[in-house]
């Protein structure tokens, strides 16, 4: 039972259904990892460990008799702390004048509950998701940043807490904190997985989204989620693909490479990088350069009028009654926003507009686009989250993009690489990434 805990979400769901593992056991082991984890990396808000127990019970019950709940039985499964789930508290990171006890599931958290996981409970996120940090460590050294703003999400699954946890990414809040953990980080198209019940930071940007251990759990997960959401404005109808058979067998990529990006990332990052599309190379992939469109050199900027513009809409009311008490980055952000004008805000919605356009355009031309996740592993200290430069033009224009690590620097910390689709692609992107992943083949663990 020791090493239960190292087992992936998708490889727990098969051997519970084998008979081969059982949910409590799974669990006892993922809470013995807990027990010796959490003491250094502060991951979580809220170990729901009595109801987690009662539903593993459950949950054993149901798979001795042969009655299995869905394609997760028995995972146990960690929710970043802006996703509601019933009678929990949703803190958001914040303080108390903050905290919410909702007496319904996120719509993605009722999805998973249907699907058979078993919920452990609430971990870190900065505060309101966006850049003021959390105490959580990295699990490969915890005096560097495990990224956020899924910050507990990264640590809890980088350290092999639990399989698999929920985040989310309105710049780089899933992709990011993934490449720090050594761990995947997957986001859909925006749009595919409805954000009811999920505290909002920029609503036309944030993107339901998962930290895992394989690309075919990324699959899995999105599997279970997608579909539409009619009390979330921004789902969007459209067909839900297989995406766990789409990984079957897939073929040898072709790959476009955002050259113009990877220099802006550290040297030690592009070697890396550029030792793997070799790898990548030599194994069958097509890897070309890719383009950037047009529109690039004004994304960044959108981006940013848009998070600052709709997190002001949203705290407006609770802004105005606890400003002293909001912490630095998500107050100033606020406060910044309640000065933009319409035209400014409208003009940014133009550009991300053409920019998706452009981007996902050329895009349809690869299975995926390369570039880097971060600038490289994570930074040392816990003040700052780093730095989403590469993931925020995936996040402005909705496009789905993963993260892989892909080996370790000299002192240790994960690398990745970032692999990002056109829109709705999802299925070939992701058969993309698991050619990739199985290539790549990294093994690694944090040590003890």
């Amino acid at each position: 039972m020791p090493d239960l805990y190292n087992v992936t979400a998708a490889e727990a769901a098969r051997r519970i259904r084998s008979g081969a593992l059982s949910p409590s056991n799974l669990l006892a082991s993922c809470l013995k990892r807990i027990d010796a984890a959490e003491p250094t990396l502060k991951a979580w808000v809220h170990l729901d460990r009595d109801a987690a127990a009662r539903v593993a019970v459950q949950r054993d019950i149901e798979a001795r008799e042969g009655r299995f709940v869905g394609p997760l039985h028995g995972v146990p499964v960690a929710l970043k702390d802006i996703y509601d789930a019933a009678g929990l508290t949703t803190t958001s990171g914040a303080g108390a004048w903050a905290h919410r006890r909702p007496n319904a599931d996120a719509v993605s958290v009722a999805r998973l509950r249907a699907a058979g996981a078993v919920i452990l409970g609430k971990v870190t996120t900065t505060a309101f998701a966006l850049r003021d940090p959390t105490p959580t460590g990295n699990p490969w050294n915890p005096a560097h940043t495990p990224g956020g703003s899924s910050s507990g999400s990264g640590a809890a699954v980088g350290s092999r807490m639990v399989p698999l946890a929920l985040g989310t990414q309105t710049v780089g809040s899933v992709l990011r904190p993934a490449a720090y953990c050594g761990v995947v980080g997957f986001k859909p198209t925006h749009g595919r997985i409805g954000a009811t019940g999920v505290t909002p930071l920029a609503w036309s940007l944030d993107h339901v989204g998962v930290l895992c251990r394989s690309v075919e759990d990324a699959a899995l997960a999105l599997a279970i989620m997608a579909g539409h959401d009619a009390a979330d404005p921004h789902s969007v109808s459209m067909p839900v693909d297989d995406y766990v058979s789409a990984l079957g067998a897939p073929a040898a990529p072709r790959l476009g490479v955002l050259r113009p990006l990877l220099g802006k990332a550290e040297a030690a990052n592009v070697a890396q990088i550029e030792a793997t599309l070799e790898m990548l190379r030599k194994a069958g992939a097509r890897v070309e350069e890719a383009p950037l469109a047009p529109s690039f050199e004004g994304i960044h900027a959108a981006g940013d009028m848009t998070v600052r513009a709709e997190a002001a809409a949203f705290h407006r009311e609770l802004y105005a009654k606890n400003a002293a008490d909001y912490p630095k980055h998500i107050g100033e952000a606020v406060k910044a926003g309640l000065g933009i004008g319409a035209v400014d805000y409208l003009a940014a919605q133009a550009l991300r507009r053409r920019f998706r356009s452009e981007m996902g355009a050329i895009a349809a031309r690869y299975d995926a686009l390369v570039s880097p996740t971060a600038t490289g592993p994570a930074p040392k200290g816990l003040e700052s989250t780093g730095e989403p430069y590469f993931c925020a033009p995936w996040s402005s224009a909705g496009m789905p993009s993963i993260s892989l690590p892909t080996g370790l620097a000299h002192d240790g910390l994960p690398f990745a690489v970032q692999l990002t689709g056109a829109p709705w692609a999802e299925a070939r992107l992701l058969a993309a990434a698991a050619w990739c992943e199985r290539v790549i083949d990294f093994k690694e663990a944090p040590r003890d």
